[in-house]
């Protein structure tokens, strides 16, 4: 089958779909799959009318172009239609490539300081200022869950909810190692100082993403504790949940309330045991993961911070923008996302 009559194909089951929905369903289940079906086969058959549209103007010129006194003004629309039918082709198959069903859920992001000590904790900071501003440019809401300061002013740990339509989808190249080189305010030398911090960037789940058995749970209190005594709790309002089948651990002491401590340490288990699920899957189709832009390994360093310089270097796609501070506000970030969603694309069309 070519690619034309794939098309032919798929316009044909757009409008079985189209039918199928205009009739009458006893689940509502079956309804929502048919009609997510026929929303995803929107775009590519909009694409394909004009792709199609395109291929029949171009058998048109080819057709005029033996006609001697129209040949000149025929091979200009040849080519043109035969370029344009190239970029529309790509633009199809992209639009084709299987959707993460992930892409449009909330965010859990975890951000941990790693070596470096003090200015690691700072660095990390600065990475929650740089994800809480790209946030606010988005339209999207983040929400502290957990964190867990140091003496500098930095993070040793924090934990955020991002809240926002396609926020997993744009923000899920961001889980890595992310390193820094600048020198530290406390530099007497003015030697540069490189730092690490790690991102993981996970999709909230929801219930039925995950199954969670209360009989799996290992449930503790304890007393929450703070800098100065300034969240110092007289009751056992901290939360630690342990998921025993998977030794996966969970613990929340920032609100006052046992309940509230209790609500977003569970938010924070569905979101790791669904990723550990999501990964499981990823590595069993064809070990792609590996390969693949956005692998979500903590251990893989992918980004380089230089202020000296102000330099940025995504090193999975060899990509350095000269704007770093641009990039730490949060409004250059795209620039960089962008390009590891095209090249995560070319690799999936690649193995395809």
């Amino acid at each position: 089958m070519n690619f034309e009559e794939k098309l032919l194909q798929l316009k044909d089951k757009y409008k079985d779909l189209e039918k199928a929905l205009m009739g009458t369903f006893s689940d509502p289940k079956e309804m929502a799959k048919i009609s997510k079906e026929y929303s995803d086969l929107k775009e590519v058959i909009t694409l394909a009318d004009i792709y199609l549209k395109t291929k029949d103007n171009m058998m048109q010129a080819e057709e005029m172009m033996k006609d001697v006194s129209l040949k000149e003004l025929a091979e200009t629309e040849y080519y043109e239609c035969k370029n344009k039918l190239h970029e529309i082709e790509n633009q199809i198959k992209i639009a084709l490539l299987p959707k993460d069903e992930a892409d449009e859920k909330n965010v859990i992001l975890e951000i941990r300081a790693g070596t470096g000590g003090d200015e690691a904790a700072i660095f990390a900071g600065d990475l929650f200022n740089m994800y809480k501003a790209y946030s606010e440019l988005k339209g999207w809401k983040l929400e502290v869950i957990s964190y867990h300061e140091n003496e500098a002013g930095g993070f040793k740990e924090i934990i955020s909810n991002i809240t926002g339509r396609g926020a997993f989808g744009r923000l899920k190249y961001e889980s890595g190692a992310h390193r820094v080189q600048r020198v530290p305010e406390t530099e007497s030398q003015g030697r540069v100082h490189t730092s690490a911090a790690t991102v993981a960037v996970m999709p909230e789940a929801e219930d039925v993403d995950i199954e969670i058995l209360d009989k799996d749970l290992r449930i503790d209190t304890y007393r929450a504790s703070g800098a100065g005594g300034q969240h110092v709790n007289k009751t056992d309002s901290a939360i630690r949940i342990t998921h025993i089948p998977t030794n996966t651990v969970v613990q929340c002491q920032d609100e006052r309330s046992q309940f509230k401590n209790k609500e977003r340490a569970m938010k924070m288990l569905r979101a790791k045991l669904y990723e550990a699920q999501r990964q499981k899957l990823d590595e069993e189709r064809a070990g792609l993961r590996k390969s693949q832009v956005g692998t979500g390994d903590r251990s893989d360093k992918i980004r380089t911070y230089n202020y000296p310089q102000n330099r940025v270097t995504d090193h999975r796609i060899n990509l350095t923008l000269y704007k770093l501070d641009y990039v730490m506000t949060g409004e250059a970030l795209d620039e960089i996302i962008d390009k590891l969603i095209t090249e995560d694309q070319i690799q999936q069309l690649s193995a395809l």
